[in-house]
């Protein structure tokens, strides 16, 4: 059996390392590209939202390098992500692949097909050795979250333009290499020093080494020495996937703003896996947050992305950016909201919907003005050079 998956972001570190350690062949697709986006486009629905063009054209690369089985999540809710991997099906059966097309359910929303796939694991390999992948895919999870916390933590601040970058690639390099969770967290550590050493702003990195959770905290900076502060909200897919929104979390960093996007893939998968699972699922924290605008459960990450957005508002970030495919329906949703709670909760949020069509020079001209606008609202700095009401665009 030879197994890929779609790309998201660097989620293929760990899910190697997990299905490799119980004895699979991984077929790890080739970078997802604009050949990518258009193959995808070209086999999928046009009117069907961008993840599900992209990740099909991922399906479709992998089988052409070798894979014959291809795992994809599930979902439940009006949002349409239940439904690719059955569309999907149907497109690779069209094009004549014969590969077998696996779907992830959330444990929510069926309990009995979760248990199979487990059956299915164990039946490959033993279960001590099926524990042990997953204990180092979990490390590897949690360290990838942690490199791209810290990389839009430190961008802004790096003493040469694309250091922090660099030194985050050397370290995602060598969590792929890691061959025990010893060796993870040692990698993880190594690289914090590394992006440490790339920053202005010295020790701004907290982290305990020794337990799997991510604190990621910055000195505080007064008046016009601290940095713009934005908050990127939106569908976990685009937000998390570079190739697909045009590296906006690199952009604003470029730009000198200081990056805060919560969306984790460690995060995601205790809140809807494990402690599902175990029936634990607290109520989330921003439901309350979304309360006064969103009451109802919208689908995908429409309520997260009104949740957000106020709470980054009352703990005093300078503007949010909010991204999403273009036709997804919780994000419509949510962006019909965003501008009441920009206009109560006092901060400026963009939208930008994304498809095969969007391009980078129309991204920077936006995110450009938008990082200027809240300078010059804030009267904090952008490159490091005060802005004044008449250098700034105040429009986006």
């Amino acid at each position: 059996m030879k197994v890929s998956f779609p790309h998201l972001g660097n989620i293929s570190i760990p899910l190697k390392a997990f299905f490799s350690g119980i004895g699979m062949d991984v077929v790890t697709p080739p970078p997802t590209t604009r050949k990518t986006v258009a193959i995808g486009a070209q086999l999928a629905p046009e009117t069907a939202c961008l993840p599900l063009k992209v990740t099909t054209g991922n399906m479709v690369e992998a089988i052409n390098a070798g894979a014959d089985t291809v795992f994809m999540v599930g979902g439940i809710g009006p949002c349409r992500l239940g439904y690719y991997c059955e569309l999907q099906k149907h497109i690779l059966a069209d094009l004549g692949h014969d590969a077998n097309l696996i779907a992830i359910e959330p444990p929510k929303g069926n309990l009995r097909q979760t248990a199979r796939f487990a059956q299915m694991l164990t039946s490959r390999a033993r279960i001590r050795d099926v524990v042990e992948a997953g204990k180092l895919a979990w490390e590897k999870c949690i360290g990838i979250d942690i490199l791209d916390q810290l990389a839009n933590a430190a961008r802004w601040s790096e003493r040469k333009a694309g250091a922090v970058d660099r030194a985050v690639q050397a370290g995602l390099d060598r969590l792929d290499m890691a061959s025990r969770v010893s060796d993870v967290r040692e990698a993880i550590a190594n690289t914090i020093e590394q992006i440490r050493s790339c920053s202005t702003l010295g020790t701004i990195y907290e982290l305990d080494p020794c337990a799997p959770s991510l604190q990621v905290t910055a000195e505080p900076l007064c008046g016009s020495n601290s940095p713009v502060s934005v908050g990127v909200v939106g569908e976990i897919y685009v937000v998390m996937e570079p190739a697909v929104n045009m590296n906006l979390c690199k952009k604003l960093g470029a730009i000198g703003a200081v990056v805060s996007q919560p969306i984790t893939f460690s995060g995601w998968i205790m809140a809807h896996v494990v402690l599902d699972i175990i029936k634990l699922m607290p109520k989330p924290e921003l439901l309350t947050w979304a309360v006064p605008y969103l009451r109802n459960f919208v689908g995908g990450h429409g309520v997260e992305s009104v949740g957000r957005s106020v709470q980054m508002a009352r703990r005093g970030l300078d503007g949010v950016v909010h991204v999403s495919p273009l036709t997804c329906m919780p994000e419509i949703v949510a962006q019909s909201i965003l501008p009441r709670v920009s206009e109560k909760e006092g901060i400026p949020i963009m939208s930008l919907a994304v498809d095969e069509h969007t391009a980078d020079a129309g991204l920077d001209t936006r995110l450009e003005a938008f990082c200027d606008l809240l300078a010059v609202r804030s009267g904090k700095r952008l490159h490091g050079v005060p802005l004044t009401p008449c250098q700034g665009s105040g429009t986006t």
